[in-house]
């Protein structure tokens, strides 16, 4: 019946106009970006953009498959773009890359356009598998596609004697050796397999120092002040040296007094004027930066164009000319005093030590020298040798002061590539939210999910596979399909056929598995867990054996109007544990209803009744493919299921874990909302997108304030009533709906039981009482 009511729904088709937005949006950069290297990179978004519209349109490109290429397989890494669009390439194929290039030099390989496909066969020979093993024993080899480990693990199951294996994994990758590398890069290191982590290597922190440019504006000023003013000093001695008597200035009526130029020459001075004006021409050829020198109503061009005139024919100066150079004169001693005063040199002594402050691009250069000396491929264990301050020869090469210390704009930069605990990361504010989380965690997760695996070797290349595979962007997906997984990758398979679990490995990645959801939930309390961080909770839930029954969040732009019997199976989760709690009496929610259900509703694949409790509570209908009707309906199953909080909860025993925190946790959630509503949204789309997650965040105070015993719960209130008074008029009248409702629930009592008081939703198909007035 569920299968039938899915079959009425109409065809979702995605809209080509997203894509040509992305390239329009990726043009305009391409065209107006100052940055080379950001105009470059935007390049190649165009071009792939254009590739995955084109294949779209054609349709060559099946949008909402896993398999979106025809003839290849669900295991292939495909090249997706923003939005889960796949481009038609694969991400181990494309161009011959250049350590192709230097491995068909180290082998002596004939060169052609079949390139690839001699690498892969090579790997086959008694040399390349050779080379393969030799890898293997030393580590020193990265695998940044999935595909890459393949051949690798070829050799080793040749080294075991697994023929049987061996033949049936290259009957499935061989048709493939013309398209894709099969075979490693080979690494100056080995890839770290401690348990510390770091979120770049040293090689991509470098690339991101790269992208540090220097202020023209400032280069600009740096050049007027240690080349065009010395200069221009030594011009107007120069003239000065031709006044007799006093020289010129502004008298107290603003009328220039003292004496004239050219009434006398010293000796030597006419090849003197020759000295400066070629030493100006000689380094004009040098720096540009600075227009002021070629500006013709500044001072320093107008004294030269008269020493030029006056050089050329010193009878063709006419009285009005001197007379110009003498209110020159006038003006500049009148400024600052002559050239040789104390009080011009305490002038020019400022500017050069102005000059000479230090700029973020002189000590990026140093950086980036620094970082050179260290392995690309890993982070760094120790920052204090990159960070120290400036040597005296390091001044004289990159032009900053001696002793001259790394600002903490430049420190930030650096932390990325810092190897220590997650733990620690997160605290030091290098790990800045759950997608990043999810970044680094793949470097533990893999190494938990390989201690199975007892062949050291054999251990590093799966924890090699899983940390790229771990990279593997997510294709847009329809009709609940879901994600290619580790395990259906051909050369995984064989890998796992070599697995020895026991309880030992369990207990560490179900300890690991409790407290990266503890620091998740502790870090970034006001979030829910985004979907790339699932995936690895996910993974090192299966390494320890625990069944988690999460839920993804589904995009309200391409729900299908159906659930999986498994977020019903987490409602469940969320009702045994809510039931007749404070989330319960807030939300309005009937949660012994869903514990009454029988266990075979629950347990079938695609059923109606979660949908049907979310339509029912939404008050629309699912089918209408409007993205706010279908955000209110995700929404109503994110509050049923409480999205992954109560089932972590339940399963491992975070009530108790962090009870200590859960006040602290709740109060959190309330100041980050707090800075939401001072946000100046720029646009209405964007001020929505601060309701949903501000929304999204009262949901989960609103579950950290249902385990507090009364005493806590109270001290909170008197905590939050603070806190709204110290508000402003316009935030209080704003949030007042929600504010009301809260204090509602914690009397015992539903929102809907007072006309003023508002159930706190991120989704609406109408206006929203949260958005600012322009909104």
């Amino acid at each position: 019946m569920q299968d039938e009511n899915l079959n009425e729904m109409p065809a979702l088709e995605i809209n080509p106009g997203y894509a040509l937005g992305q390239i329009a949006k990726a043009l305009t950069t391409w065209e107006e970006h100052p940055d080379p290297d950001i105009s470059r990179r935007a390049r190649e978004k165009v071009a792939k953009w254009v590739q995955a519209y084109q294949g779209l349109v054609s349709g060559e490109i099946e949008v909402g498959s896993r398999t979106p290429l025809a003839n290849t397989p669900a295991w292939v890494t495909l090249e997706v773009v923003t939005g889960g669009f796949a481009t038609g390439n694969y991400s181990a194929g494309g161009a011959i890359s250049d350590h192709e290039r230097q491995l068909q030099q180290k082998f002596s390989l004939p060169q052609g356009d079949d390139l690839r496909q001699a690498l892969n066969l090579f790997c086959l020979t008694e040399q390349g598998l050779a080379w393969l093993s030799d890898l293997l024993s030393s580590g020193c080899y990265r695998v940044e596609v999935p595909e890459e480990g393949a051949l690798l693990v070829v050799a080793w199951l040749l080294e075991q004697g697994k023929a049987a294996q061996t033949r049936e994994l290259l009957d499935v990758i061989t048709p493939f050796f013309g398209k894709l590398r099969f075979f490693p890069i080979p690494a100056a290191q080995p890839l770290s397999s401690s348990s510390r982590v770091s979120l770049q290597t040293v090689q991509e922190t470098r690339q991101n120092l790269q992208l540090v440019r220097p202020n023209e504006c400032i280069l600009a000023q740096r050049e007027a002040l240690t080349v065009w003013t010395p200069l221009y000093d030594q011009t107007v001695s120069l003239f000065l040296e031709t006044v007799d008597g006093e020289a010129p200035f502004l008298n107290q009526e603003g009328k220039v007094a003292g004496g004239y130029p050219f009434e006398s020459l010293p000796e030597g001075w006419t090849e003197r004027a020759h000295r400066i004006l070629d030493e100006y021409a000689a380094l004009r050829k040098v720096h540009r930066l600075c227009g002021k020198p070629d500006r013709k109503k500044e001072n320093f061009p107008q004294l030269r164009s008269f020493l030029e005139q006056f050089l050329a024919d010193a009878g063709s100066l006419s009285e009005r000319d001197r007379a110009r150079v003498r209110s020159l004169l006038a003006r500049y001693v009148n400024r600052r005093g002559t050239p040789e005063s104390t009080r011009c040199r305490e002038i020019r002594d400022r500017q050069e030590h102005q000059a000479q402050t230090v700029h973020y691009y002189d000590l990026t250069r140093l950086l980036l020298e620094r970082l050179k000396q260290y392995p690309q491929e890993n982070g760094l264990e120790d920052l204090i040798e990159v960070v120290q301050q400036a040597s005296a020869e390091e001044s004289q090469e990159y032009g900053i002061p001696a002793e001259t210390e790394v600002p903490d704009c430049l420190l930030r930069k650096l932390e990325r590539c810092r190897i220590d605990t997650i733990e620690v990361l997160v605290r030091s504010g290098v790990v800045t939210s759950g997608e990043t989380l999810a970044k680094v965690l793949p470097q533990i997760t893999a190494q938990l999910r390989a201690m199975g695996i007892r062949d050291p070797s054999l251990k590093q290349l799966y924890s090699a596979v899983y940390q790229s595979f771990s990279r593997r962007r997510s294709l847009l997906l329809l009709n609940l399909e879901h994600q290619v997984r580790l395990e259906e990758l051909p050369w995984v398979t064989a890998m796992n056929q070599f697995r020895d679990e026991n309880l030992s490995d369990q207990e560490i990645a179900r300890e690991t598995l409790q407290e990266v959801c503890t620091l998740t939930l502790l870090s970034f309390p006001q979030t829910i867990i985004p979907n790339k961080l699932l995936q690895e909770i996910r993974s090192l839930a299966r390494a320890a054996k625990v069944d988690l029954k999460l839920v993804d969040e589904i995009a309200a732009d391409i729900f299908m109007g159906v659930f999986t019997s498994k977020y019903l199976e987490a409602a469940r989760v969320s009702a045994k544990l809510l039931l007749g709690t404070l989330y319960q009496t807030y939300y309005g929610l009937d949660y012994q209803a869903l514990l009454d259900l029988p266990a075979t509703v629950v347990s079938r694949g695609r059923d109606q009744t979660l949908i049907q409790l979310c339509e029912s509570r939404a008050g629309v209908k699912a089918g209408s493919w409007s993205v706010a009707l279908n955000g209110m309906l995700i929404e109503q199953q994110q509050i049923i299921t409480t999205q992954n909080l109560a089932v972590l909860f339940e399963s491992l025993n975070l009530a108790e874990t962090l009870r200590p925190h859960l006040s602290e946790m709740a109060r959190c959630c309330l100041l980050w909302i707090g800075s939401q509503l001072h946000v100046n949204s720029p646009s209405r789309h964007a001020a929505l997108i601060v309701c949903k997650n501000s929304a999204y965040a009262w949901r989960q105070m609103i579950f950290y304030l249902s385990f507090l015993p009364e005493e806590e719960l109270q001290e909170f209130r008197v905590w939050a009533d603070s806190w709204w008074e110290q508000q402003s008029d316009s935030i209080r009248g704003r949030f007042q709906p929600a504010m009301a409702g809260l204090k509602l629930a914690l009397d015992g009592k539903p929102p809907g039981t007072d006309p003023e008081a508002r159930l706190f939703l991120g989704w609406s198909n109408a206006g929203h009482w949260f958005l600012p007035a322009q909104w």
